[in-house]
């Protein structure tokens, strides 16, 4: 058993006392004030993605940005009860899991809205068709899930039968390095359809009615609504997730008993506040307020693709 583990269950094995001030498995007390606010903001957050899936009939919002706002309710909510209990190993597991995952579902949400980008402006620019965008990055975002959700449990798991919970962190560190590569990849192409499109480089001619109207509405110039959806998709993936990925993979790297992993405001900021700005952003940058009256220009309203759909 290593020193890093040692010193984990010792912090943890002293009995669990309502307002002990004493450190825990956290190797800081959680902040109650800190808590209260992600709670109220994943809450708010997720409530109003739920109300905008029903209004705009996108259902794949619910196993994506919903998902994400209940994960992350779930972990913040158990490190707002370890601020009165930090030596629960309970919530602190649960917080682990919870707040591991949480994201993943969030960034498949930006897999989709590429998918319709791609459609109202134009295929032909793509090197991958627009379907495709969505098979494969969120076939990978699962996988990454899965994997993250396996990692975690063994985590908490050995950590709640007094064992060593490196080899789950080990999985979860596997899981965020193959999100981090499916982002970077979603990165790529996504820029080389934008550059393309700003350009006016397509990979291939119009094929049909529907890519000639788009040929003609290009020479019209990007709505601005695209624009601004565009501009708020690369703040939520390139930078917030991206940056909160980064964060987390350097954190367990630096192991369970590390400087980074026992620093309370890295956590908040580069965690939670990451995926808080993030969801937040999806909700006041919504693609039903921004793409759907777009889409509507190349689709009659029976033919419309449905967010549900995809």
């Amino acid at each position: 058993m290593n020193t890093a583990w040692t010193s984990l269950m010792t912090r943890a094995s002293s009995p669990d006392l309502a307002g002990n001030t004493g450190i825990g498995p956290y190797n800081y007390v959680p902040s109650r004030d800190v808590g209260i606010a992600f709670v109220t903001l994943f809450g708010i957050s997720t409530f109003f993605h739920i109300v905008q899936a029903v209004r705009f009939r996108m259902w794949w919002l619910f196993p994506t940005a919903v998902f994400c706002g209940v994960f992350e309710l779930v972990g913040w909510s158990a490190r707002l009860y370890s601020s009165g209990h930090p030596r629960a190993l309970i919530p602190f597991e649960i917080q682990i899991s919870a707040t591991i995952t949480g994201p993943t579902p969030l960034i498949a949400a930006n897999f989709v809205i590429l998918e319709y980008v791609i459609k109202t402006l134009g295929p032909r620019y793509s090197r991958l068709s627009p379907k495709m965008y969505t098979i494969l990055f969120c076939s990978s975002d699962a996988i990454s899930l899965t994997i993250q959700g396996v990692g975690g449990a063994v985590a908490a798991i050995a950590a709640g039968n007094g064992k060593n919970p490196t080899t789950g962190g080990t999985i979860m560190l596997a899981g965020i390095i193959m999100q981090m590569v499916a982002i970077t990849l979603f990165v790529i192409f996504s820029s080389e359809f934008l550059l393309r499109y700003a350009y006016d480089q397509p990979l291939k001619p119009p094929a049909d009615d529907m890519e000639r109207h788009q040929a003609i509405a290009y020479k019209l110039g990007i709505d601005p609504r695209m624009k601004i959806s565009l501009y708020a998709m690369g703040f939520t993936t390139d930078l917030l997730l991206t940056a909160r990925a980064i964060y987390r993979t350097v954190e367990l790297t630096d192991g369970w008993n590390g400087r980074i992993i026992s620093t309370q405001l890295y956590f908040n900021v580069l965690d939670g506040g990451m995926v808080a700005l993030a969801i937040s952003t999806l909700n006041v940058f919504h693609p039903g307020f921004l793409i759907l009256p777009i889409q509507r220009r190349f689709y009659p309203l029976d033919a419309t693709p449905s967010y549900g759909k995809a």
